[in-house]
């Protein structure tokens, strides 16, 4: 693999999302969906896969770039998938690429009595009737049509009927089926037959929850009326609605009422980059995504990053949508909106959720941004020669630091440490280690903390320091060249105590603060003057977040932990004490795991008797059982 790729993979998230191959054109060759972005992408690269699949070599050796979007479950990546595939037509999405496998669901509204037509076609003829769709499963759409019939009694012949003109003498077969209301003979009006029509609109937006209270409000008003009958009819339509409900797949579904574009901001200071993740929501669904990176000015507000980015955007978009979610308010918002509405011709909303359905949107493109920041701020510190430690890669980023902190030599050992707690639960601490400008992940150490309780940092941050420097049987290396802690001057005063009563007074230490980049050293009120583009400064932040993502996976991992302790000693199985539940939680490792091993699985645990292991598949299946992580190398300190 080219070390281009493997620094790329190693950016990848370790959950659910689509990915996107682009060839040296840009244009997109494969759209793809995972549970696990990274280790899907990186099978491609593998040996076996290049040599034994012919489609996976053609994509691979014809790949130059790798776009992806995160989403929040495999559900959303599955229909996110078909909207990109849609959009982009991939040319090695063979079995996807046809519109003639993707039938809709269409309603011809622009007639006098609409039909319900299943088509493979959204233009020709019939152009202005409501789409739904597009369906992957065509033989599902075909049995749930007969129930969507039932509930909603549309005709689906072709007659051409006109108000007050029958167009046969009787009503066909659909009629004594209960399948259609039969206007062809007048059995129902034009309006009591457009309503059926536009519910079964609002059924296939997703407006379920309205229609269902509707029914029942009727069938509520019927009883009262002592029309029993008439109820006793609406309340076996609202059973076999809830049963319909029921049997759907639920998709990523962004709103049918109103297209929208939104847009989420991730801007990390310290480096003067800012990321924009953008959707283009269409017809309720996604039908494009695209990310844009920012140099931002220092001193920039989010709100001025957000105006200048929309104003270059719009400036050359080719239509401007009802409605734009943003997760900042713009400067110049009321200008910017009427400027806005002149390029579109009509009402634009500048909308900036808190909460409910919007919120929930615009999260996701928020998390997006700051998945391609991350990317971004990995790929400038891996790429040699291409990053912000440029003028001779690490070696001047270790020079320019020795300068601004005065060291009489470049620090080629750094040791940075973090601690990670959720209200005081699991407190856990990690040192990781930087040797001549790179991570050195042999040397990274965990720690479980002992004896600092609560939520104090500052104790928790002198416990790990102190096991540190004085437990002699960890034949730990001698005492770095600089010392790096994740915080400010409360945290580098709390470790300096430590490593003055340990006698560590001589090693040169510092703390970067999070938020505004500030650098602190011993004996100065002020932060030291580091350029916010030098690589000085980029070099300690890479150790401050390397330091933060170590401690807080291993806080992760002891969290998972414990939960499936938690799930194990709720077990009442015979003979299943907590030594065995201890087996069980080495073995298995999770709960997903637990949950999901056979009977011949159990059996294999080290200690665990037949007739335990019996009576433990047994709970697990009978009841809803335990269900189911934080990486990094490195040794634990317990």
């Amino acid at each position: 693999m080219e070390q281009r790729w493997r620094e790329r993979l190693a950016g990848l998230p370790d959950g659910p999302g689509v990915y996107l191959f682009k060839d040296a054109e840009g244009e997109v060759i494969y759209v793809g969906k995972a549970g696990s972005l990274r280790s899907r992408v990186r099978s491609y690269f593998q040996r076996y896969h290049r040599l034994n699949d012919p489609k996976v070599r053609s994509i691979v050796e014809n790949l130059a770039e790798l776009e992806y979007i995160a989403t929040a479950t495999e559900v959303e990546a599955l229909v996110l998938e078909e909207d990109l595939i849609k959009s982009f037509r991939p040319r090695f999405n063979v079995r996807l690429k046809d519109d003639k496998r993707f039938p809709y669901l269409a309603i011809t509204l622009q007639e006098p009595f609409p039909r319900l037509l299943l088509t493979r076609r959204t233009e020709g003829d019939e152009v202005r009737a409501r789409y739904f769709g597009p369906y992957t499963n065509v033989e599902l759409v075909r049995e749930n049509l007969n129930a969507l019939r039932a509930l909603f009694p549309i005709r689906v012949c072709n007659d051409r009927i006109l108000p007050g003109r029958p167009s046969r003498r009787r009503p066909c077969l659909d009629y004594s089926l209960k399948q259609c209301a039969a206007p062809c003979v007048g059995k129902i009006s034009q309006e009591g037959y457009r309503r059926i029509s536009e519910d079964l609109c609002r059924f296939l937006e997703g407006r379920r929850a309205d229609l269902l209270r509707e029914m029942r409000e009727e069938m509520a008003r019927a009883a009262a009326a002592l029309e029993f009958e008439r109820a006793a009819r609406l309340r076996d339509r609202i059973k076999a609605f809830e049963r319909l409900i029921g049997q759907r797949r639920v998709g990523l579904r962004f709103g049918a009422e109103r297209d929208k574009d939104i847009f989420g901001l991730a801007c990390t200071t310290g480096l003067g980059l800012c990321a924009v993740q953008l959707f283009m929501v269409r017809a309720g669904r996604v039908r494009r995504g695209e990310r844009f990176l920012l140099e931002a000015p220092e001193g920039s507000t989010l709100g001025e990053v957000l105006a200048a980015f929309l104003k270059g955007f719009y400036a050359e978009a080719e239509e401007v949508p009802g409605e734009i979610l943003l997760s900042e308010r713009p400067e110049e918002e009321e200008l910017l909106s009427r400027w806005l509405r002149g390029l579109r011709g009509g009402s634009v909303r500048l909308i900036v959720p808190r909460r409910g359905p919007r919120f929930k949107l615009l999260r996701l493109a928020m998390r997006n941004a700051e998945l391609a920041l991350m990317e971004e701020r990995l790929k400038v510190g891996l790429e040699a020669g291409e990053t912000k430690i440029k003028a001779g890669t690490e070696e001047a980023a270790l020079e320019e630091l020795q300068r601004y902190l005065g060291l009489p030599s470049p620090p080629r050992r750094i040791e940075g440490y973090d601690v990670s707690t959720i209200q005081g639960a699991e407190p856990v601490g990690a040192m990781i280690v930087f040797d001549s400008g790179r991570p050195r992940k042999s040397d990274y150490r965990r720690f479980r903390i002992k004896r600092a309780a609560g939520l104090d940092d500052f104790a928790m941050l002198s416990e790990i320091l102190e096991r540190r420097i004085s437990d002699e049987d960890e034949q730990f290396p001698p005492p770095p060249d600089l010392v790096l802690i994740d915080g400010g001057k409360g945290q580098l005063n709390a470790a300096r105590r430590v490593m003055l009563a340990h006698g560590w007074d001589g090693v040169p230490t510092v703390a970067l603060a999070k938020g505004e980049e500030e650098v602190f050293t011993v004996g100065r009120a002020e932060p030291l003057p580091i350029p916010k583009d030098s690589s000085a400064l980029y070099l300690l932040q890479r150790v401050r977040d390397e330091a933060h993502r170590f401690a807080l996976s291993y806080h992760r991992l002891r969290r998972k932990k414990r939960t499936l302790r938690s799930e194990l000693e709720g077990l009442q199985v015979p003979g299943l004490g907590p030594k065995r539940k201890r087996l069980l939680l080495k073995h298995f490792g999770s709960l997903a795991h637990l949950r999901e091993a056979s009977l011949e699985e159990l059996l294999k645990v080290p200690g665990l008797p037949r007739s335990v292991a019996e009576g433990l598949f047994r709970a697990l299946r009978e009841g809803e059982g335990p269900s189911g992580s934080g990486t990094g190398t490195g040794t634990r300190r317990d």
